[in-house]
């Protein structure tokens, strides 16, 4: 399978940064998407030749439009970037709060997607990762394996919209049947997502190798589903 450039939004820290880097080294052309140019330019630097700083809002059209007209041709699009500004219950929780997180998490990702779509339909194996949350499976949060998952509807618009996002997955994948295109939930990470991912012991590093099998999937893999890091699959 001959795949050669990637795109990667959030790309300048947490899981976003290892995806990107372990693209690069598996060969793949990589533009290292941030909306701070000099972190994304920091970030490019350091993970070598084959990262290409790239300037991209996804809550502004206009960037959003700019960075599509750099990016002529595309193999692998990975939807990463992601906020949690609430943990809050839906009784406690502000509309602002939710109209903030759906930007970034649901309506972002479509407009990013859609704006890249034509130089992903260039590409005779184009691949598409949405990362998503385990903590957006319905299942699981009515009878989920973990505390975590059951935790009186706290944190509502973030897993709403990871909620969501698996189902634009899903939309995606029947409307683009030659594309191959997932959800991923990476597991608790050590991030800046929020102070529990900030003290979490899990290596984001483990979750990008996750992103990166499904970017690199054949083209008789899976699409339309959503994959835990492990490699099994989630419930929806």
């Amino acid at each position: 399978m001959n795949f050669s450039t990637a795109l990667v939004t959030g790309a300048n820290k947490g899981i976003g940064r290892h995806i990107a880097q372990q693209l690069a080294e598996a060969g793949l052309t990589v533009y290292t998407a941030s909306r701070d140019k000099a972190r994304g330019e920091e970030a490019a630097a350091a993970l070598g030749p084959n990262a290409r700083p790239l300037v991209l809002d996804v809550t502004d059209p206009e960037s959003i439009s700019a960075a599509a007209a750099a990016v002529p041709e595309l193999d692998i699009l990975v939807n990463n970037a992601g906020i949690m500004p609430d943990s809050a219950a839906p009784p406690e929780c502000g509309v602002e709060a939710f109209r903030a997180t759906y930007e970034t998490n649901v309506f972002a990702v479509l407009a990013v997607t859609n704006a890249l779509l034509p130089a992903l339909r260039r590409s005779a194996h184009p691949r598409i990762v949405n990362v998503s949350s385990g903590t957006g499976s319905l299942t699981w949060s009515a009878d989920g394996p973990q505390q975590v998952f059951k935790t009186a509807g706290s944190g509502a618009a973030y897993r709403s919209s990871k909620t969501a996002l698996n189902a634009l997955t899903l939309f995606y994948a029947q409307a683009l049947p030659e594309f191959r295109i997932n959800a991923l939930a990476p597991g608790l990470r050590r991030t800046d997502l929020n102070p529990r991912a900030a003290a979490a012991d899990g290596d984001p590093a483990e979750a990008a190798a996750a992103a990166v099998r499904l970017a690199l999937l054949p083209d008789d893999g899976p699409t339309g589903l959503f994959h835990q890091w492990d490699g099994t699959i989630a419930p929806w």
